[in-house]
C-alpha cells in the first residue's frame, strides 16, 4: 500500500503557509489520495512554525530546526527523519510559497502506479510539453533553462527540469542513497539528488506541472545559490569525463 508523506521546508513563510495548508487539507478531504505532512522549519523569526501548530491539523506536524542552514540541509534532515519512522513508502518534496500547485498533485500521485521498479522518482517538470511557468521574468526563465540544459550536458542526464523541487522519491531509493555524504545547500541540492538517483539506478517519470512564482514573501534565490549549482555541475561533469576516459 502506498503511504506518502510531504516534506515542506520553511523559513519566514508566514504569509503563505496557512493558505497552502488549507488547500492541502481541502484536497486531502475531497480526493482518494491520503498523506501526512512534515514542515521542516529553520527557526523562522516570523513564527511560521507557530502558525502551522496553531492550525492543529492532525496529519501535519512541525520539525523545528535550530537555524537556517539551507534547503539541502533541511531536506536531508527530513529524509532521515522519515527513514527513521519506517511508516511511509514515498516522500513528496514541495515548496511552501505556493509555487508548487496542489492542483498538480493528482497527476504526480497517479504516476506512482506506472513504475516497474522500487527505486523511483516522479519529477514535476516545467520544461516539457504541458509544463509551464507563470509570473517569471525572462531572466529567471533563462537562468533556470540554462541551468538545466548545462547540467543535462555536463552530467549526461536526460531529464528536463534538474533544478525543480516538486518530486516524489520512493523510500527504497532514499535508502539506497548516502544522504550524509551530500553537501549541497541551495537549489543545487535538486541537481545533486537527480544525479545520485540516476547513479543508484532509479527509474524516473517526468510529469508536466505549472510553476507559479510566489505572491507573498521574498524569493530565496541568490547569486550565491546559482554559483553553487554552477560549481557543483562543472566539478561533477569534469569527474564524469575523467572516469569515462579512464575506462578507455
Amino acid at each position: 500500500m502506498t503511504q506518502i508523506v510531504i516534506l515542506i521546508p520553511t523559513y519566514n513563510e508566514a504569509l503563505s503557509i496557512r493558505e497552502l495548508l488549507e488547500k492541502l487539507n481541502f484536497f486531502r478531504n475531497h480526493s482518494e489520495f491520503k498523506f501526512d505532512l512534515i514542515v521542516l522549519d529553520d527557526n523562522s523569526p516570523d513564527k511560521t512554525a507557530e502558525i502551522v501548530e496553531s492550525l492543529a491539523i492532525p496529519w501535519v506536524r512541525v520539525v523545528r530546526r535550530p537555524a537556517k542552514n539551507g534547503l539541502g540541509a533541511a531536506y536531508r534532515a527530513g529524509f532521515l527523519e522519515v527513514l527513521g519512522i519506517r511508516k511511509y513508502t514515498h516522500v513528496l518534496t514541495m515548496d511552501a510559497d505556493g509555487s508548487h500547485r496542489v492542483e498538480d498533485l493528482p497527476i504526480m500521485f497517479e504516476a506512482l502506479k506506472n513504475f516497474a521498479t522500487n527505486k523511483t522518482v516522479v519529477m514535476g517538470t516545467r520544461w516539457m510539453p504541458g509544463g509551464r511557468v507563470t509570473n517569471w521574468s525572462n531572466y529567471r526563465k533563462f537562468l533556470s533553462l540554462f541551468g538545466t540544459r548545462y547540467a543535462k550536458f555536463a552530467l549526461g542526464l536526460k531529464l528536463d527540469d534538474l533544478t525543480g523541487g516538486f518530486r516524489i522519491y520512493s523510500l527504497d531509493l532514499l535508502n539506497a542513497l548516502n544522504l550524509q555524504e551530500m553537501h549541497a545547500t541551495g537549489y543545487c541540492f535538486q541537481i545533486e539528488m537527480a544525479l545520485a538517483s540516476k547513479q543508484a539506478g532509479a527509474e524516473v517519470i517526468q510529469v508536466p506541472i505549472t510553476f507559479v512564482e510566489r505572491t507573498f514573501g521574498k524569493s530565496k534565490m541568490t547569486p550565491g545559490i546559482a554559483f553553487e549549482a554552477l560549481r557543483y555541475v562543472s566539478r561533477a561533469g569534469f569527474q564524469r569525463v575523467l572516469r569515462r576516459d579512464n575506462r578507455r
